[in-house]
């Protein structure tokens, strides 16, 4: 029985990072069990817990905005939640922020339209070089691409999925770039598919 869907924000730090998607969502189910709280679960011969990530985040990548939706069998304050559960969490998993969430109310997931990105390339980058693939990228109207995970490999075209790209100057001597693609079910783009379409890494 679902009787509260909690909305987390969460920051992903260098010691996390390294984690997978089943891996964050077993430290939530963990953190949140350990707090003392209900966790609703699926049912079915085999349950698993109510939680949804709004969109995988790549491994190796941190985040300050990330977003993990908790369904609960018993309601809760909101704002004990996210102290207890955060205490909770692995090193370099911070819950941030929280907000009480319609249980019938559309996914997560269905919600999430793009996400922003902040990329620093490599030392060897030179600063007008990259201005020069940025132009050379959004210029085009079409980027083939393809993704491949385990045996599986999707092609697609990558250039839809860039809604804005530009240089930010540099940070520690690297170049800095940022960029917003879209992160839709059906439609989401990686920002080391862009960083290798630019060429320059």
């Amino acid at each position: 029985m679902k009787a509260q869907r909690l909305r987390f924000t969460y920051r992903v730090g260098d010691a996390g990072c390294s984690l997978g998607q089943r891996d964050l969502i077993r430290a939530f189910e963990q953190a949140t069990t350990e707090a003392g709280f209900a966790l609703s679960y699926s049912e079915g011969k085999r349950k698993t817990a109510q939680i949804a990530v709004a969109a995988p985040l790549p491994q190796n990548v941190t985040s300050d905005g990330e977003l993990v939706e908790v369904f609960l069998s018993e309601p809760v304050n909101p704002r004990a939640a996210l102290k207890a559960i955060s205490e909770r969490l692995p090193q370099g998993i911070e819950a941030v922020d929280v907000e009480e969430v319609g249980v019938q109310a559309p996914s997560l997931q269905s919600q999430l339209r793009w996400a922003d990105y902040e990329v620093e390339l490599p030392s060897e980058v030179d600063e007008a070089a990259a201005r020069d693939a940025v132009e050379r990228l959004l210029a085009e109207t079409t980027i083939p691409a393809e993704y491949r995970r385990e045996t599986r490999v999707r092609q697609y075209d990558l250039r839809p999925l860039v809604l804005s790209l530009r240089v930010e100057g540099k940070h520690d001597g690297r170049v800095l770039l940022g960029m917003r693609l879209r992160a839709e079910p059906e439609n989401n783009a990686r920002a080391d598919q862009v960083v290798l379409a630019l060429g320059v890494a």
